[in-house]
């Protein structure tokens, strides 16, 4: 079976500045897709558009754009292709001390540094916060280069006073830091983000991941909090409910293309995973809409 090799993304600054800004669009398209992952922390403001998130053991869709804090070493996927129909896409990435070492150990940064704890979990934000922060961010574009730290610093601090936030890794993600355990959980991250729609069986994945199944059953749920065959299913319910909401696909098409073989196992497992059946969340999306 072929390998999905990790990738560590080696991030240097833009020339003259501490931290990097990208801003991406129909024109200039987001391409670091794959799992990976940096020291830096970053920032994402994703325009309009749907998609899926899929940071740590945490994987949901978002829609109408997303704002998102991922912090260190937290591995992640790209968030936009040409699918997601999302306007722009905005990526700040800077490491904690991009200021100096004690800097966000004054008082007045008291509200950065938990926000820069709390994203060890990665942040999605919402409502109002995902708004005005979002149109702050579209900004720094036009801005000189000490006016757009000093905006960078604001945005941090108005994230930091929000309320409007869910921990997208509340059940825990205990990443390893150390080489063999970043190749070994990117390995296995990256073969189910391109195999979730065939049967990956524990013998197989264990085999990919150089360990027995018994250890590695062990192993992924000490990392993630959730066993392999639960990460796997909810991926593929995840993929569902994108496909609910944008393709019109028949609700028995769709429960085999996101690698379930069984419908009625698929509809209870959709129920439990969303509170709703397939077709009550699809006709809910529409009402949405209207």
């Amino acid at each position: 079976m072929k390998q999905y090799k990790p990738a560590f993304e080696a991030i240097a600054p833009n020339f003259g500045h501490s931290y990097t800004y990208q801003k991406f669009d129909a024109s200039k398209n987001n391409k670091d897709n794959l799992w990976h992952y940096h020291p830096e922390i970053e920032l994402v403001y994703v325009n309009g558009g749907a998609g899926k998130r899929q940071i740590g053991s945490h994987i949901s869709c978002y829609t109408d754009g997303d704002l998102i804090l991922i912090g260190s070493n937290l591995p992640h996927c790209g968030f936009t292709d040409k699918f997601t129909g999302n306007k722009s896409e905005i990526v700040i990435q800077m490491k904690t001390d991009f200021l100096g070492n004690s800097f966000f150990d004054i008082p007045e940064m008291k509200n950065i540094q938990t926000l820069f704890e709390i994203a060890k979990d990665g942040i999605a934000f919402h409502g109002e916060t995902k708004k005005l922060v979002g149109n702050e961010m579209e900004k720094l574009e036009a801005q000189s280069e000490f006016g757009q730290l000093l905006s960078i610093l604001n945005v941090l601090n108005e994230l930091g006073k929000s309320s409007e936030l869910t921990v997208l890794n509340a059940e825990g993600f205990t990443f390893k830091t150390d080489i063999e355990d970043n190749d070994r959980i990117n390995i296995v991250f990256n073969y189910v983000r391109n195999q979730f729609k065939d049967d990956i069986s524990l013998a197989d994945i264990a085999s990919i991941a150089g360990m027995t199944v018994p250890s590695f059953c062990r192993y992924f749920k000490k990392i993630t909090n959730k066993t392999f065959i639960q990460f796997v299913n909810e991926y593929r319910l995840v993929h569902a409910s994108k496909l609910l909401a944008e393709k019109p696909m028949s609700i028995t098409d769709i429960c085999f293309e996101s690698g379930f073989n069984n419908f009625s196992h698929f509809n209870k497992s959709f129920k439990s995973f969303t509170g709703q059946n397939p077709s009550e969340y699809r006709n809910s999306l529409k009402k949405v809409v209207k």
